[in-house]
């Protein structure tokens, strides 16, 4: 009886690499989703403008001093919904690397 094992371990190698390609695409997938892409025609050294959900009504543009006040009066938490221009959608406050540090800077 002859075992030739050659077309398992060639099954198991296209499974592999089926499994390790597909993971890849999941990568990648998840980082073009979650890419900040400034607006066309937005300058790179513009003036950040902030958009907030307040009081169950959309509010701004807020510059970065405006949004350090609306976290100082309590307006912003690290639950409100923030967006800004780069951003691929609204996201919560603590999810913003530098309005999450205005959050913990005012503790």
């Amino acid at each position: 009886m002859n075992n030739n094992f050659d077309s398992i371990d060639r099954l198991i190698e296209f499974g592999m690499s089926l499994a390790v390609a597909q993971q890849m695409v999941a990568t990648m997938n998840y980082a073009m989703t979650n890419l900040a892409v400034p607006k066309l025609g937005e300058p790179q050294n513009a003036v950040k403008k902030y958009f907030a959900a307040i009081d169950n009504a959309q509010a701004g543009p807020f510059n970065e001093d405006e949004i350090k006040e609306l976290v100082v009066k309590g307006k912003i938490t690290g639950e409100t919904l923030v967006w800004r221009y780069g951003l691929p959608g609204w996201q919560q406050a603590k999810m913003i690397p530098e309005v999450n540090t205005m959050l913990l800077l005012k503790k």
